[in-house]
């Protein structure tokens, strides 16, 4: 057992558990510091204190590493399906074939929305913004199916609670984007895969068969597979805050769709194409823009570089820019934007600057690429991050209900005024 933290205050030494990960994090317990001392600890924004222990997911961003359940993500993203490692993050090992098929069966029977769901869309304006339509469908499924407000749920309901939001996450998802464009929707046809489906549901038609093309199943899939989890970050850490209340899942997971509709999380994907977009308007010359950012009197940000975890490289990007090089390859597309994209790659990663700093292309940049290839609107983007990162939320509130762990009260330190005397209004 590891020597404890020695922390003096007040002339009185109080030893505090250092807790050790698997993977050699350390971390100092405080829980009961208060109990001990009167003292709680300040840290705005969390950004250096751990919430939980998890066994789902295992980030070093000063070298570079992003596992799930101990896989590097670049094998998992190489070799796996979505739903093989949505089954991995969920239950903790990857699927044998049968339960993989069973997990795959499940999900099918349960992809068709209830009817009624589509009052919703009647009553949303034409442009609303697809995020707030996907928070509010998602929790609207708690009073569709009533059985998950229980939390004691066992173990079979509960993983059927598991299965229907699964199933009608991309249902729901591209119901939006059909609305977005004010089409038909379009059923789900079981006898595609998940990322199929998903693909056929958005941009096909009712009345006619559509061949989906594999190079963008597979980029869609790796899509999902890199935003599936990642550690502690504010729209996972919102779903367990949430959860932990024994909130019911559902609605859960509509609080972290909230937390990640939030531009300075979620929206990154979007802001690079925004910004491209800028760039284009200003006549596309990306040296102009370069320069803007190396300059330190300019407040102007290059979207998509660097990343605030990863000190290093984001090891998701050197994966998904292989993905991004096929979809245009494949697609051919003509888009000014997408080639300000590519000048902006080449030459950032061959700039001094910004190879010195490792301020290299991210997840979010190629990302936002591929979407746009697609076809996608840019709000439609943080849906599509959603839809993805489904899977790790509800890894994560599985977990924090498994463990057994209390409701989230963190404390604060009061800065306002002391005792006032309150006076009549006629005397103010």
């Amino acid at each position: 057992m590891q020597n404890p933290a020695v922390l003096k205050l007040d002339n009185t030494t109080i030893d505090l558990p250092v807790v050790t990960g698997t993977e050699n994090e350390k971390a100092i317990d405080i829980s009961k510091l208060r109990d001990t001392s009167g003292y709680i600890t300040i840290d705005s924004g969390f950004k250096n204190t751990g919430a939980t222990k998890s066994a789902i997911t295992f980030l070093d961003g000063e070298r570079g590493i992003l596992k799930y359940r101990g896989y590097p993500i670049e094998q998992l993203a190489a070799k796996a399906s979505f739903l093989e490692v949505a089954y991995l993050l969920i239950y903790g090992d990857l699927p044998m074939k049968t339960q993989l098929d069973d997990f795959q069966f499940q999900i099918s029977r349960h992809t068709l929305v209830h009817e009624d769901m589509k009052k919703f869309f009647d009553g949303f304006p034409s442009r609303s913004h697809p995020m707030g339509q996907l928070s509010s469908l998602v929790c609207s499924l708690s009073s569709f199916y009533s059985e998950s407000l229980n939390p004691k749920q066992t173990a079979d309901e509960l993983n059927l609670t598991i299965i229907k939001l699964l199933a009608k996450m991309s249902t729901i998802v591209s119901w939006i984007y059909k609305k977005y464009l004010g089409h038909p929707i379009v059923y789900p046809q079981n006898k595609y895969g998940y990322v199929s489906n998903f693909l056929y549901m958005t941009f096909g038609q009712r009345t006619e068969e559509v061949e989906i093309d594999q190079v963008i199943v597979d980029a869609m899939n790796v899509l999902l597979i890199l935003h599936a989890d990642h550690e502690q970050n504010c729209s996972t850490s919102t779903v367990r805050m949430v959860g932990s209340s024994d909130c019911n899942l559902y609605a859960s997971i509509s609080a972290g769709i909230s937390a990640l509709w939030g531009p300075l999380h979620g929206g990154a994907n979007q802001a690079v194409i925004e910004m491209l977009e800028k760039m284009k308007t200003d006549g596309g010359d990306v040296n102009v823009w370069l320069n803007k950012a190396k300059d330190k009197d300019d407040n102007f940000r290059l979207m998509g570089f660097g990343h605030r975890v990863y000190k290093n490289f984001d090891p998701r990007a050197k994966i998904i820019k292989k993905a991004c090089d096929d979809v245009l390859n494949k697609l051919g597309v003509n888009d000014p934007i997408l080639d300000i994209a590519k000048r902006l790659e080449e030459a950032a990663l061959s700039d001094s600057y910004f190879v010195e700093r490792k301020l290299y292309p991210n997840v979010d940049f190629y990302s936002g690429i591929i979407y746009r290839a697609l076809g996608f609107p840019t709000n439609m983007f943080t849906v599509l991050f959603a839809l993805g990162r489904l899977p790790g939320w509800i890894a994560q509130w599985k977990e924090m209900r498994e463990n057994k762990e209390p409701i989230g009260r963190p404390r604060q330190i009061y800065v306002g005024h002391t005792n006032r005397e309150f006076i009549p209004i006629e005397e103010r």
